[in-house]
């Protein structure tokens, strides 16, 4: 009797032959880097992970609030320009939410360890999450937290307006 008794294809199945053509080509091996087609957001030319997005006036923008909001908006909705809601008739509070604050600080601590100016005095202080804290108490931050309201209008706060 031996071993391959009773398998009529001399022990292999056709799934796993070689010469049967399978779906993965040994000579072909994917692209990591291939580029996918990207369903086609708000800002298709920026990533929805990335942190920052350079405002008008070059300081950091990040979005809080309602995401839905954002991602629902039209383009033949008004102009961003026309969707901010003025400084005198913001009606969320001027208090940091422990999200944005949280978001803030990683985003700023990531932004320091690419050796962006620290605008505080360091007193012998390395670590860039303690660099950004210390940066947020003393007010020092140049990031803007946009909110979105459910109709798709938003509020921008400067780190400075914002209590802790």
């Amino acid at each position: 009797m031996s071993d391959d008794e009773g398998m009529g294809d001399g022990g292999f199945s056709p799934a796993y032959d070689d010469n049967e053509g399978g779906d993965y080509d040994i000579a072909e091996p994917e692209d990591p880097f291939e580029e996918h087609n990207v369903v086609d957001d708000v800002n298709a030319s920026q990533n929805p992970d990335q942190l920052l997005a350079t405002g008008d006036n070059g300081m950091g923008v990040i979005s809080s609030g309602d995401p839905s909001a954002k991602a629902n908006r039209s383009h033949k909705d008004k102009a961003p320009k026309d969707k901010k809601i003025p400084n005198d008739q913001r009606t969320t509070t001027p208090y940091m939410t422990k999200y944005e604050r949280a978001r803030i600080l990683g985003t700023r601590a990531l932004q320091i360890s690419m050796n962006a100016p620290v605008l505080v005095d360091l007193e012998g202080e390395t670590d860039p999450l303690q660099i950004a804290i210390k940066e947020l108490r003393e007010k020092k931050i140049p990031l803007i937290v946009r909110r979105y309201m459910p109709d798709g209008m938003y509020e921008d706060w400067t780190c400075e307006e914002l209590l802790q």
